[in-house]
């Protein structure tokens, strides 16, 4: 009996709450709305606070009050993972409060809320640039942030999934010029990823992609340019080895190289 008057009891509260809420949203009291969106949001209830706060965004432009409502409407979408508007609306903050005690947490979170919408580097790469942007930013204006270790973090995922882009581009233009025969824009792609992006981990596949490239390149040729061509590729190979004669594709380079020198020799003529 006491167990159901309690639950009576709740559901009872809840109702009038519910019934409440209702109300203040059909309400044009925009104060009211204003303290229930900020109580709201202080109790993590996002969802129902969004909704009073975009009724009274428009009426508060300019208000002393507007400042507060905007950076919690920026951070309610921030919350709901909403990273689209949150991104936007932050920068819109940032834009019109460039003085707030809030814009350097505003700015890191317009950033991350770019990130966030990087798709897997298997798509178009727009807003991973954008989010590396944004990044760098803020990293720039806010030199001495305690978010600056997160933003720095950020930034090597970033350029991290655009060098993996760009070396799987690279190599997928290998694989169709093993096919239709056109290796030059494949060694042209290794040779733009190795100038891109000097400090990547995976320049160590770029120069070998390149050089694979140039000996495939070479073998595929017609006979007169066979040759020249091969000395082309063991150019690559020498570069290969300048950086990475330790790592696990020198096996894998050797083999090549071997090649190269044997049908070179087969030209020389014999005394």
């Amino acid at each position: 009996m006491r167990t159901s008057l309690l639950l009576l009891f709740c559901a009872s509260i809840f109702l009038t709450s519910c019934s409440e809420y209702q109300k203040l949203l059909k309400s044009d009291d925009a104060g009211k709305k204003y303290a229930a969106a900020d109580s709201l949001y202080n109790a993590g209830k996002y969802k129902k606070a969004l909704k009073l706060m975009e009724q009274i965004v428009p009426a508060y432009r300019g208000k002393p009050q507007a400042q507060r409502l905007m950076y919690i409407y920026a951070n309610t979408f921030y919350e709901l993972g909403d990273h689209f508007l949150a991104g936007y609306q932050f920068e819109r903050f940032a834009l019109s409060y460039p003085q707030s005690d809030s814009i350097e947490i505003a700015t890191f979170k317009s950033a991350k809320s770019y990130y966030e919408l990087s798709p897997r580097y298997s798509l178009d790469q727009e807003e991973t640039v954008k989010g590396l942007e944004k990044l760098q930013d803020f990293i720039n204006k806010f030199p001495n942030s305690s978010k600056r270790q997160e933003a720095n973090t950020l930034v090597a995922e970033l350029r991290d999934k655009l060098e993996v882009k760009d070396l799987e581009i690279a190599k997928q233009m290998l694989k169709t010029a093993q096919t239709f025969g056109s290796y030059k824009p494949a060694i042209e792609s290794f040779d733009n990823f190795i100038t891109d992006h000097p400090g990547s981990k995976y320049r160590k596949e770029a120069f070998f992609g390149r050089f694979n490239a140039a000996y495939q390149f070479a073998i595929n040729s017609i006979p007169s340019l066979v040759d020249e061509r091969l000395v082309d590729a063991k150019e690559y190979y020498n570069s290969f080895m300048k950086y990475y004669s330790e790592s696990d594709l020198k096996d894998d380079a050797d083999e090549i190289i071997s090649d190269i020198n044997k049908r070179l020799q087969e030209k020389e003529p014999t005394s």
